[in-house]
């Protein structure tokens, strides 16, 4: 028999949920991974029956009342679950009884995500396919930024020769399309900047991007916030994580055409897998903004460098940004309709 301690700790760190209902059919326990899944507390889930628990899915009290009579587990795959009037995720859940005295009136219920394995195998292919076209530019720009250089002194250089002062102007507009380009090289470049890590309080780092997109906009845009005050400090580079939310704000701003709603929202997950590793600790930030949306050919490219839908845009706001959190060992990932477009921010928890 595994001892009660054993047991207990194989419990919280299960990357499943599980859920214990007692033989009234109302919830008397449920694991950390279940608190994650379902976005809610132990402490608020305790007692409360299924149908409330999990309103409008295909789990009801109904179902638990015949696995009972039954006495034979209910295995179910795919099944779709809305998650706090939020969002939903496809699950594949299993019900058993329990047969053991004194507890042969419980039931055991076991959620399995099954969306996630999809999104860790793109994040994969995205982590693999950002590199590529990181390698590629950088190469292109180092190769870029020596004739650029060359260029512009040239043209300093035919100014200073030129016999009619009028023509100036256009040696000017040399100088000043090549120094807009090797703004566009260093901007390229900039990602690959060391982190200076330190330890950060991410709500502090929010606000401050905050007051920042109102100072450039207004009272035009209202921002809402929705933070999970238990996320403690964690280890990572203060300005570049600023950088980051600042570029997918700018864009939010915009996608609203400056006149919108961006909400701010933080949660923590446990046990999670980003990439080819797994966090005890992740934080997810979403900004959410009312704007038209991104159109759906678009969202495989968006975090690629100079992909842009503005026709005055670099297209390199959301790169930059992705590879910033990149280099903190986490990832963002994008879904977008009409009138909503969230940009989710998955940072894994590095603590002394």
């Amino acid at each position: 028999m595994i001892p009660s301690y054993l047991a207990q700790y194989m419990l919280e760190n299960l990357s499943t949920a599980v859920l214990w209902f007692n033989g009234e059919q109302r919830l008397e326990a449920i694991n950390p991974a279940g608190e994650v899944m379902l976005e809610i507390s132990a402490k608020q889930a305790k007692t409360m029956e299924i149908d409330n628990l999990l309103p409008g899915a295909q789990l009801t009290r109904e179902t638990l009342c015949q696995v009972l009579q039954k006495r034979c587990p209910m295995i179910e795959k795919g099944v779709r679950l809305h998650i706090s009037n939020s969002h939903a995720i496809t699950v594949d859940y299993s019900i058993i009884p329990v047969n053991d005295e004194p507890y042969s009136n419980y039931i055991l219920l076991e959620l399995a995500r099954t969306d996630q394995h999809l999104r860790v195998t793109r994040e994969e292919n995205l982590f693999m396919q950002q590199q590529t076209v990181r390698n590629v530019i950088r190469g292109l720009a180092h190769e870029i930024k020596n004739p650029l250089g060359g260029l512009r002194g040239a043209a300093q250089l035919l100014e200073r020769e030129l016999p009619d002062k009028q023509l100036a102007e256009y040696t000017e507009i040399i100088i000043r399309e090549a120094d807009r380009l090797q703004s566009l090289l260093d901007r390229l470049l900039e990602p690959n900047v060391r982190c200076h890590k330190r330890l950060v309080n991410i709500h502090h780092i929010l606000m401050q991007v905050r007051q920042l997109i109102l100072s450039e906009v207004g009272q035009r845009v209202r921002i809402e916030s929705d933070f999970d005050p238990s996320i403690p400090e964690f280890l990572a580079d203060t300005d570049q994580l600023i950088q980051a939310v600042l570029n997918i704000m700018r864009n939010a701003v915009q996608a609203v055409n400056y006149q919108g709603e961006i909400h701010l929202r933080t949660r923590v997950h446990r046990q999670m897998t980003l990439g080819n590793k797994r966090y005890k600790l992740v934080i997810r930030i979403d900004i959410t903004d009312n704007g038209t949306g991104i159109p759906r050919d678009m969202l495989d490219q968006i975090f690629y460098p100079l992909v842009t839908g503005r026709a005055d845009g670099t297209g390199l706001g959301l790169s930059i940004a992705q590879s910033i959190i990149n280099r903190h060992n986490g990832f963002i990932e994008c879904s977008s309709q009409p009138g909503e477009t969230v940009f989710t921010l998955w940072i894994p928890m590095e603590q002394i």
